[in-house]
């Protein structure tokens, strides 16, 4: 069956977060309570939590929600998988706000969260995937620390400094004209064995 790419003004985001604690629903839930969703579509199930948007609303909700359960103190882990293009996503049409202003940004400005995560785009559709790859990670070092990891990218830093390079990465993707682009994210925040300087052992594997 041919696939149609779809509008890449309908962004999303399939995303599972993981408070390390005994207290872990409640602090799910008091995340999602706290984040103002108003102009996404979202839906949650016993696997992930999906929401879907503009680009800007999608990242400003799922970034809030991470940041609101992270800023309680407990190990969190956040794994996201956002996507934008074929085979669309025309479904969401109805759930695009008509502006551009994110509703949690001043909330979760003067969290100052120190946080580990890996990333790895893939603009699909195009034989010049691997230049773009590149230059996205280098485009990264603008915000956070950058150094290499096995099947991903290691960044380090403060979260809303990741989550910024993460949106600007995605978005330049799109601009460069990807049909299809998919950006994996595991961030990692108040773990006990975390690097503050950010060092890894192994391999020098990049994506």
């Amino acid at each position: 069956m041919k696939q149609v790419c779809g509008d890449h003004s309908i962004t999303g985001v399939s995303f599972s977060l993981h408070p390390m604690s005994d207290n872990f629903i409640d602090i799910i839930l008091r995340a999602i309570e706290s984040t103002d969703t108003s102009k996404v579509w979202v839906h949650t199930d016993d696997v992930t939590t999906t929401i879907r948007g503009k680009a800007v609303h999608v990242f400003d909700v799922s970034k809030a929600i991470f940041m609101h359960a992270a800023k309680t103190g407990e190990h969190v882990a956040f794994n996201a998988t956002y996507s934008v293009g074929c085979p669309g996503d025309t479904d969401g049409d109805k759930y695009i706000a008509e502006d551009d202003h994110p509703n949690n940004l001043d909330e979760i400005l003067g969290i100052k969260q120190p946080v580990a995560a890996k990333f790895s785009l893939y603009p699909l559709g195009g034989d010049d995937y691997m230049d773009m790859i590149y230059q996205q990670i280098e485009a990264m070092k603008e915000y956070v620390t950058v150094t290499r990891a096995h099947y991903s990218t290691r960044l380090d830093g403060k979260a809303i400094s990741v989550f910024k390079g993460l949106e600007n990465v995605f978005n330049a993707t799109v601009r460069e004209g990807a049909n299809h682009i998919v950006m994996t994210v595991s961030i990692s925040a108040n773990s006990p064995s975390h690097k503050e300087d950010g060092e890894i052992e192994g391999g020098m594997g990049i994506s």
